[in-house]
């Protein structure tokens, strides 16, 4: 463990750029996998970091590149890839929160979901960083319009989950196509033997930072186990979501079947339900994760890949209503509850024939998990439509038909929102996101419609744009 007098942002070399932005966001001291890995980082070392999801590892790789970019030419100086659309958009929004300071930092996501000549045509005009998915990366390397030439630094973030997902043959076509004299950064969950082969033909000695499960956020997450047979999943899903209080519960299942299923039976009985699965068109992704994220939606249900790129400040309650094959897996999805030092609680339903599931989790986290049993219920609550399973979520989401093309910033719209012609209290207003081509905006329920009316009848940094009410 790095001493907590050494955890201080202020003890890095960093521009005082940088060190305004981290303060801005009320970052005050490293997490164990930043105060490892920025100062090699800042040195240009290659590095292999280890750490589960919620330890602060994209600021990790984040701060060293924006320290290092030159803003004087708009040519490439980093490629970060990622396993999704979703954790790509992730990570560029935190370049972007972090690089405020950077006049005319340009960050461009080059992922699928999106039409390429919008891509093409700003890769023309010029970036700084580009963050995408492998895929995309290849189409634009084979059309000629991604040049890699000036890169002096590659992350592959999330490396053992792009292998899974077989971007393999892709990873390594780009790494073959970046200068030989460069910076290449692997970070990932867990480190199987597949990572060691890219690391010895890729990286030149790099540093490996492992942080252990037990410094990282699992240590103030409660496990539960409940004995719970197939058939009587969808019954202990119910009773868990009313027994739990939650605001935001993630509940991972390993088909989109059942995921579908699950979405459709919550649904209709009134609980404020989402799901991602592999069917969904990209803006429906997009609509779902936002409202999500920003507390329109209270439970979601997700496969594993589905679910990348998740990034949900308070999460409650993770359910896993299947177990995953591989106990890594298990360690990532609760990983995303129990941030920030908050308490978190984490549920998963086994039969008998996942004892071998839960022994190897066990073996992995060194920690055995508690068995529990669902609470019995009285004839009268069984019957009884359950109040806590039906509450509806505090917030509601708003589109907004303008985006960052559009040179809109979350405070333009906050100040449409409270200022004179919206004249709503700024407590009322929770998460805004802005995206290329629209944003979202997350309004308390009970002043949706009056937020809706003012938006839709004023104006946006003197213009007008169509806002609806995403259902």
């Amino acid at each position: 463990m790095v001493p907590a007098m050494e955890l201080s942002f202020s003890a890095l070399s960093l521009s005082p750029n940088l060190l305004k932005a981290v303060a801005g966001l009320g970052y005050e001291h490293m997490t164990p996998i930043q105060a490892a890995s920025i100062p090699a980082l800042l040195e240009g070392r290659d590095l292999i970091g280890q750490s589960q999801t919620g330890s602060g590892k994209t600021a990790a790789f984040a701060l060293p590149i924006l320290e290092r970019v030159s803003l004087k030419t708009r040519s490439l100086s980093a490629l970060v890839l990622c396993p999704t659309r979703e954790l790509s958009a992730q990570v560029a929004r935190e370049l972007r929160k972090l690089g405020q300071g950077h006049a005319g930092l340009q960050v461009l996501v080059l992922a699928g979901g999106e039409p390429l000549r919008p891509q093409a045509q700003a890769l023309e005009r010029g970036v700084h960083i580009a963050v995408g998915t492998p895929g995309r990366v290849i189409d634009h390397l084979m059309r000629g319009t991604l040049e890699l030439d000036s890169a002096r630094t590659v992350v592959l973030d999330e490396a053992d989950r792009m292998l899974d997902m077989g971007f393999s043959d892709q990873m390594e076509q780009i790494l073959e196509a970046l200068p030989k004299q460069r910076q290449t950064v692997f970070f990932s969950a867990t480190f199987p033997s597949t990572i060691e082969t890219l690391s010895k033909k890729y990286q030149r000695t790099p540093l490996r930072v492992s942080i252990a499960q037990a410094e990282t956020s699992a240590q103030v997450i409660e496990q539960l186990v409940i004995r719970v047979e197939a058939e009587q999943k969808p019954a202990a899903l119910r009773s868990v979501l009313e027994q739990h209080a939650h605001e935001s519960a993630l509940v991972f299942a390993n088909l989109k079947a059942t995921v579908a299923a699950l979405e459709k039976s919550l649904r209709g009985s009134g609980v404020s339900v989402g799901s991602l699965h592999g069917d969904l068109e990209q803006f429906e992704r997009d609509q779902v994760l936002a409202k999500f994220r920003n507390a329109s939606t209270r439970v979601l249900i997700a496969t594993d890949v589905a679910a990348r790129g998740i990034d949900v400040e308070s999460l409650d309650l993770v359910v896993n209503y299947d177990l995953p094959s591989q106990p890594e897996v298990y360690v990532h999805r609760i990983g995303r509850t129990g941030r920030a030092g908050k308490a978190g609680l984490a549920i998963s339903f086994a039969g008998e024939r996942e004892k071998p599931k839960l022994k190897a989790i066990e073996q992995l986290t060194q920690r055995t998990l508690t068995r529990s049993k669902l609470a019995e219920k009285s004839d009268e609550e069984s019957s009884a439509p359950a109040q806590a399973l039906r509450r509806e979520a505090k917030m509601t989401t708003l589109k907004i038909a303008g985006g960052r093309k559009q040179k809109m910033r979350p405070g333009d719209i906050l100040g449409a929102l409270t200022g004179e012609a919206g004249q709503l209290p700024g407590s009322e207003i929770g998460k805004i996101e802005i995206h290329d081509n629209f944003s979202y905006v997350a309004i308390s329920a009970g002043v949706s419609a009056e937020a809706l009316k003012r938006l839709s009848q004023g104006r946006i940094k003197g213009k007008r744009f169509v806002v609806t009410l995403v259902k």
